[in-house]
């Protein structure tokens, strides 16, 4: 992933989950970009974490634990964003592992419970009311 709209989307459509040494967005590939097999990734980090040469390191450090990480547990036609924190530092790299295993895990029975949820929660009443309000024209 290299475009900011498609760090955006992850953010706005997808599944966020926080744990001490990284932060993770998942969301299903947009239709533009998606390809059987294929998985994008992307990594940020604000300036929170640091200076330049704080945050490249915080961003290797992700990347060699998305290179050991998602190719055993990434969907395939996903976007994976991998947000870096001031723990992404100092954290053990297994550890660091071991909290995208579980952001993964979490992300996905997100995403999973997000599919089983009917589309369109408001109440029926509600629904009535704008059917009809755009029936006339109104709203």
């Amino acid at each position: 992933m290299k475009t900011r709209a498609d760090f955006l989307n992850a953010q706005k459509a997808g599944v966020r989950r926080s744990l001490p040494g990284l932060g993770l967005e998942v969301c299903a590939s947009p239709s533009r970009a998606e390809r059987p097999g294929t998985v994008r990734v992307g990594f940020t980090a604000s300036r929170k974490v640091g200076g330049a040469v704080k945050r490249n390191r915080a961003k290797r450090r992700l990347r060699a634990a998305a290179s050991a990480i998602l190719p055993l547990y990434a969907r395939e036609r996903h976007d994976y964003v991998l947000v870096a924190r001031t723990a992404t530092l100092t954290r053990p790299f297994t550890a660091l592992e071991e909290d995208l295993r579980t952001a993964i895990a979490a992300a996905h029975a997100g995403l999973d419970r997000r599919k089983d949820r009917p589309q369109d929660r408001r109440s029926e009443k509600t629904q009535r009311i704008a059917g009809a309000n755009k029936e006339t024209g109104h709203g």
